[in-house]
């Protein structure tokens, strides 16, 4: 597979995952074992690398302290310490306060493509422009995204070097509206066909997410017209994969029920597993709202965290901090049937060559 001037093995794409779930180590196994590695650029500095928190006065850090430069750099070169010079991607939200600074600083540490979801990102191309060998990826969920998406970039003289269509059975936020996740016209088999005969017109590869699990899923999607899928549940459940213990015990004992669609403080529907933390906020006991960094703009420095009763920031970090209680734990559809722990290297062989 080929996404701009990069050559990547297998057409596993790996989710780029925060807070905290895709950084060095997942990113990197990814990418040595013939998959794309992908690192989540969201709290760098203050989950990960508090020593880099260089730029704040008292105890909030500000949004470059959050997205830190320095902890990005450094685990980029963790993560090329594992794959070499293989393909390394990182995943960036547009709706992420800062946004430009981060696509900026990704070129910057050494990143070969960019993936953007949680908005369109119609200027990346200008952002990038100092950078042409960097592939750009946006993340959409509808053919109109697409086509606004080429127009805008073609005043740039570019257009993405692949596109992610991603459905409504992905883990974490959806690009749907909460009534639209379970209609039958917005699932990922239904929109991606559109979007494949128009990207076939400019001979650009799509690849499928949300809700792939097993190599008879991306054979079909494949056979589809695609050129690749993007998974991330199953990425969850590695040996190497950056999150907790926790979260991976967490993921392991789940069941179908406990996972469903819930409110987010960025407005859009995110479907996660049923925890503790679920109970204290619909008794508006969950912890206390920190915002740490207005992290999402849509959030609107902890408006939209008030509304919902949690800080996303703050849960998604205790995830990566293996706190049960007050952890949030994304998973896609599919996430109660992992039934084991297991490492990079057998889980893309199992995806690659059947179970």
């Amino acid at each position: 597979m080929l996404i701009g001037k990069h050559y990547i093995e297998n057409p596993i794409v790996q989710g780029g995952m925060g807070v905290g779930v895709s950084w060095d180590q997942l990113a990197g196994h990814v990418s040595l074992y013939g998959g794309l590695g992908t690192i989540s650029t969201v709290g760098t500095g203050y989950y990960k690398y508090p020593k880099y928190m260089i730029h704040s006065k008292g105890e909030r850090p500000n949004v470059l302290d959050c997205n830190s430069k320095e902890a990005l750099f450094e685990i980029f070169q963790n993560a090329r310490k594992i794959c070499g010079d293989k393909p390394l991607a990182v995943n960036i939200m547009h709706a992420l306060t800062g946004y430009s600074q981060s696509v900026i600083d990704s070129c910057e540490a050494g990143a070969d493509i960019i993936i953007c979801g949680a908005g369109l990102p119609l200027d990346l191309p200008n952002l990038t422009k100092d950078f042409p060998d960097v592939a750009l990826i946006p993340i959409v969920s509808s053919i109109k995204a697409t086509q606004i998406i080429f127009k805008r970039w073609e005043r740039y003289g570019r257009l993405p070097d692949a596109v992610i269509v991603e459905g409504p059975k992905s883990g974490g936020h959806q690009g749907f509206k909460l009534e639209d996740c379970s209609k039958e016209e917005f699932q990922l088999e239904n929109i991606i066909p559109d979007i494949i005969e128009f990207c076939s017109r400019f001979n650009i590869p799509v690849i499928a997410a949300g809700g792939i699990w097993d190599k008879n899923d991306i054979d079909w999607y494949l056979n589809l017209g695609c050129t690749a899928v993007q998974m991330g549940t199953r990425f969850v459940a590695t040996h190497e994969c950056d999150t907790s213990n926790i979260h991976k015990q967490i993921l392991l004992n789940c069941t179908s029920d406990d996972i469903s669609l819930k409110g987010s403080p960025v407005g859009l529907p995110s479907r996660s597993i049923t925890t503790k933390l679920h109970e204290m906020i619909q008794k508006e006991t969950a912890p206390k709202i920190k915002c740490i960094s207005n992290c999402v703009k849509p959030c609107e420095h902890g408006k939209g965290a008030k509304k919902v009763g949690y800080c996303i920031a703050d849960r998604l970090g205790d995830t990566i901090l293996g706190k049960y209680d007050t952890g949030l734990f994304f998973t896609g559809t599919n996430g109660f049937r992992v039934n084991e722990i297991i490492s990079v290297k057998d889980l893309i062989d199992k995806l690659i060559n059947g179970e």
